[in-house]
């Protein structure tokens, strides 16, 4: 019986050991490092159990950042913050991902600069919408910000997504696109007077100089979205809101009409410009007969329910 008794135990306690490296080996009692990036800036989360603490950095654009810069930029900007901690896992997203040599060149970065990490998985922006938006659930997710985009995600991977053609061909619905209209609006002196006035007040700028960071100077996607804010600014009138619903219905049209799984799986939106007119949104979902599913400013909330 005593004899018995030594043999339970000892089973008891290998099986408490093996719960305890299952969990550790699914991270349960690692340190995760969760990254939303793009090309301006990234957010970073640190999570230890429910403990969670963010972190913002320059944003990585692999198409133009090399391997060893990406490094040089962690190890500055975030290695520091993070202090001692041993990272176990990384879920990084971000913009350029779809490019397998720029997943490469930032899963090494990250290798080499938090070299404890045992598990570091690379994927792209649009993923990170989708997940942080959907969780487990299928849905449609759309990035309205700087640039647009949009994809069905049946709850495990992106099964059908809608390309953006960037900020000359495409990006419809988004602060470049909708920035890109008021200027058109001031440029053509199609504002009512009271409009043009609160736009020279707000952007002391003339023809020449908008033309010139449009046409010659670098990033003009950036430089045509910070018009954007003069229609949050001026809600209400008739002009600003045939601009902010035309851009949304012309994203709608192009984009979540696509798919077919629109109608009857939740349209979600994550993105500052998304954020910004969420009633514009709702109201054109309710309209068309979409059903309408989460607006989120950014995914990280729900990639860090995802992950945990």
């Amino acid at each position: 019986m005593k004899i018995n008794h030594i043999v339970l135990q000892y089973c008891s306690d290998f099986n408490n050991l093996q719960q305890r490296q299952i969990k550790t080996n699914n991270g349960m009692a690692g340190i995760k490092l969760i990254a939303d990036s793009g090309a301006t800036k990234a957010e970073w989360c640190l999570l230890k159990g429910k403990k969670k603490k963010i972190f913002f950095t320059t944003g990585i654009s692999p198409y133009l950042l090399s391997r060893e810069q990406i490094v040089k930029l962690l190890s500055k900007e975030l290695k520091p913050a993070l202090k001692k901690e041993s990272i176990t896992e990384i879920h990084y997203y971000g913009t350029g991902c779809g490019n397998p040599q720029n997943v490469k060149n930032i899963k090494a970065a990250l290798k080499e600069v938090f070299s404890t990490a045992k598990k570091i998985n690379v994927d792209t922006d649009i993923m990170g919408a989708a997940r942080g938006v959907c969780g487990a659930s299928k849905g449609i997710a759309c990035i309205l910000g700087t640039g647009s985009n949009a994809c069905y995600y049946n709850g495990k991977r992106i099964v059908k997504s809608s390309p953006g053609l960037g900020y000359v061909l495409g990006d419809e619905g988004s602060g470049a696109y909708m920035g890109r209209k008021v200027i058109q609006h001031f440029l053509y002196n199609t504002f009512e007077g009271e409009l043009m006035t609160r736009f020279d007040l707000k952007f002391k700028t003339n023809r020449v100089e908008i033309l010139d960071k449009v046409y010659r100077q670098p990033l003009p996607n950036k430089y045509m979205a910070s018009f954007a804010m003069f229609l949050s600014e001026n809600r209400g009138h008739y002009m600003i809101e045939n601009i902010i619903e035309d851009s949304f219905t012309d994203f709608f049209f192009n984009h979540i009409y696509k798919f077919k799984e629109s109608w009857i799986c939740p349209v979600n939106f994550v993105g500052g410009v998304a954020f910004a007119f969420k009633d514009v949104l709702k109201e054109l979902c309710k309209s068309y007969g979409l059903q309408m599913g989460r607006i989120m400013k950014n995914p990280m909330e729900g990639l860090v329910e995802y992950h945990s």
